[in-house]
């Protein structure tokens, strides 16, 4: 029986032979110990906005620049997933001003602030794309509703390259494009956002909370709030089924892909890539180097047809009691 720690240079392999990726989500430069340490494959999440809310300023161009290359030239050719700025809902920053919002999870935040300020933007992605020189870079757009959004930060983007290009910078020409999916628009019409981007990245923590209409900061909800809701994991699946039908990778960098109740059933769904903090790696490991793909995809596709988020509790208790028995 192996110790965690020696599971770090093991592949996440079930045993019959599917592979996945698990990679961390990091908050700067000072998390990639983290990610060494615990056998990340990479980092699936950057959540670049604590750049900004550490800082007395909108971060240069040059400073977010330095971080971010840091990062790719430290995790020496493994994957780095940069989502550009979110902030709004629940995020201030000190020298920006937000307009009081009766619904700022609904509100402005997060892309929607990006696009209306392109300044803002601009020198983030710039940023990006230099770093991208250095290592292999991957951006991200959050909260995004519609293709018309994609189509303009890409367009954006694509500005930037060109700017990039006559000032004579070095920077990555082909980075691969993905969105966070954390809205039912974008599970609804999955399949179209599916052949603008390179890969979906699965936020479960805003997408539950915006499925369920939960507020997830909320004690009195609190009950309400489960990402082990079968409208969520249909959502979930459905994610999946599209990128894969498009050829792309499916991620997730929400919670539950840290959370060992659901790594069957994701597994089980097919999902590429699970990103988490870097110390819940080597369970949510362990766990899928005793499971069989096969036998999860049938415990998936049953779980799917559940009718309520206890049934599908008690369902994926019975599947982790099985797999520790053939731990022993």
């Amino acid at each position: 029986k192996m110790r965690l720690a020696e599971l770090k240079d093991f592949p996440a392999c079930t045993v019959d032979g599917r592979r996945v990726e698990l990679c961390a989500n990091i908050s700067g430069v000072n998390d990639l110990k983290s990610v060494e340490e615990n056998g990340a494959e990479g980092v699936g999440l950057f959540r670049t906005e604590f750049l900004y809310m550490d800082s007395m300023h909108f971060p240069t161009e040059e400073e977010q620049f330095r971080v971010y290359r840091e990062v790719a030239e430290k995790l020496n050719g493994k994957p780095v997933t940069i989502r550009t700025l979110d902030v709004g809902g629940d995020k201030d920053l000190p020298y920006f001003s937000f307009n009081k919002e009766q619904n700022p999870f609904l509100g402005w935040r997060a892309i929607r602030i990006c696009l209306d300020r392109v300044d803002i933007f601009k020198t983030q992605l710039r940023a990006i794309l230099r770093a991208g020189a250095f290592g292999r870079v991957r951006v991200m757009f959050p909260m995004i509703i519609s293709l018309d959004e994609l189509r303009r930060a890409k367009e954006i983007l694509e500005e930037c390259k060109n700017e990039l290009k006559a000032e004579g910078k070095s920077f990555e020409q082909n980075i691969e494009i993905g969105i966070m999916v954390e809205t039912p628009a974008v599970v609804i019409l999955a399949e179209k956002f599916a052949r603008e981007v390179d890969f979906f990245s699965i936020g479960t923590n805003d997408l539950t909370q915006y499925t369920l209409a939960v507020d997830r900061g909320n004690e009195k909800t609190a009950g309400l709030y489960n990402p082990l809701h079968p409208a969520v994991l249909n959502s979930i699946k459905r994610i999946i089924d599209a990128s894969h039908k498009a050829q792309k990778q499916a991620c997730m960098c929400g919670e539950l892909a840290g959370n060992i109740k659901a790594a069957p059933l994701l597994i089980g769904m097919g999902l590429d890539e699970f990103s988490m903090s870097a110390a819940s790696i080597p369970e949510i490991k362990k766990l899928i180097r005793s499971l069989s793909y096969e036998e999860m995809r049938t415990y998936a596709s049953k779980a799917l047809e559940m009718d309520t988020s206890s049934e599908v509790e008690t369902f994926v208790e019975t599947i982790l009691n099985s797999s520790s028995d053939s731990l022993k």
